[in-house]
């Protein structure tokens, strides 16, 4: 099958480009956000292959995914097909909504030609999608395997551009947090906080594996892969009971709870005892393999597809 995305979510396209399927990335000179192509922090299989938009004219396409809303626009203009009408089209809505309770109304909502697919129960139950067709396909990831030494005794979050997003990431709540473990922070833009900043993929994984537990402080957004990742790279979590998270991390995999004070307690006696972290971390790998999976989230995505493309 030969499906046109956008680069918009690397770590999610990252799992995705990994199954039997030929991705076609579009690419433009100035490789803005509607035209990426392949990453050059995470490693993609040649299946997934760059495309200029006047290539893609001349590229027979079997679906669309779309994922933001005016890439219905770019691809009518850059392919002549209606994503919908002249070809297949799903939606992945990577997002929780924003705003009002009563205004959370999905671009999408109310619309016979795709299929509305989100990433968390979570969101699927936020969203208004109207009549639109809903799916959910949990997160999936490849497995980076057990990396865990929790040999720096400090705690290790990761979020993108903390600065811009911190209440929705949590990040304003680290120095209620940074108690007696030190907070390592990581990802883009973080450099404003003391943070580490964007660093290459398997150097990340590493870092993390290094750090005695993983802080997820996120208030409000989709069940973070960083989360997922720290999951499977064997690490025991401290984390806001927000969103998916209560259902995501079971209660051995470490401490979920929205008490600053029982937060901050977690991150102490984890810090303090390493073999509680590391039984912690393997429960959290277990449940992470379980869950989130590479093989269950290609099997689910390739269901979908077939069902939509035929």
């Amino acid at each position: 099958m030969r499906i046109l995305s956008w680069h918009v979510h690397g770590a999610w396209s990252t799992a995705f480009v990994r199954g039997a399927h030929d991705h076609l990335i579009p690419v433009t000179p100035d490789r803005g956000p509607d035209g990426r192509g392949r990453p050059t922090t995470y490693e993609w299989p040649e299946r997934a292959r760059e495309v200029t938009p006047e290539e893609l004219r001349e590229s027979p396409v079997d679906v669309v995914l779309l994922q933001r809303p005016h890439e219905i626009e770019l691809c009518e203009r850059w392919t002549g097909l209606r994503p919908g009408r002249d070809v297949p089209a799903v939606y992945v809505e990577h997002n929780a909504p924003q705003g009002r309770i009563a205004e959370m109304r999905h671009p999408m909502a109310d619309r016979d030609d795709l299929t509305l697919v989100h990433v968390t129960h979570f969101n699927a139950l936020f969203w208004d999608a109207g009549g639109t067709p809903v799916r959910v396909v949990e997160h999936g990831i490849p497995d980076p395997g057990h990396r865990y030494t929790g040999e720096i005794p400090h705690a290790c979050v990761v979020v993108n551009e903390p600065v811009r997003r911190g209440r929705v990431t949590g990040t304003d709540l680290l120095p209620r947090l940074n108690g007696e473990v030190h907070i390592d922070l990581f990802g883009i833009d973080s450099e404003p906080l003391g943070g580490q900043g964007d660093v290459p993929h398997g150097r990340l994984l590493t870092e993390m594996a290094r750090r005695r537990v993983y802080l997820h402080p996120v208030r409000w957004t989709s069940l973070g892969l960083s989360l997922l990742e720290a999951m499977h790279l064997g690490m025991p979590v401290v984390a806001l009971a927000t969103t998916e998270v209560t259902d995501a991390v079971p209660e051995e995999c470490g401490v979920v709870s929205n008490r600053i004070d029982v937060l901050r307690d977690a991150l102490s006696a984890f810090a303090r005892d390493p073999d509680r972290a590391r039984r912690a971390g393997d429960a959290a790998r277990e449940a992470a393999l379980a869950r989130f999976g590479l093989e269950r989230f290609l099997a689910d995505w390739d269901t979908l597809l077939q069902e939509v493309v035929r």
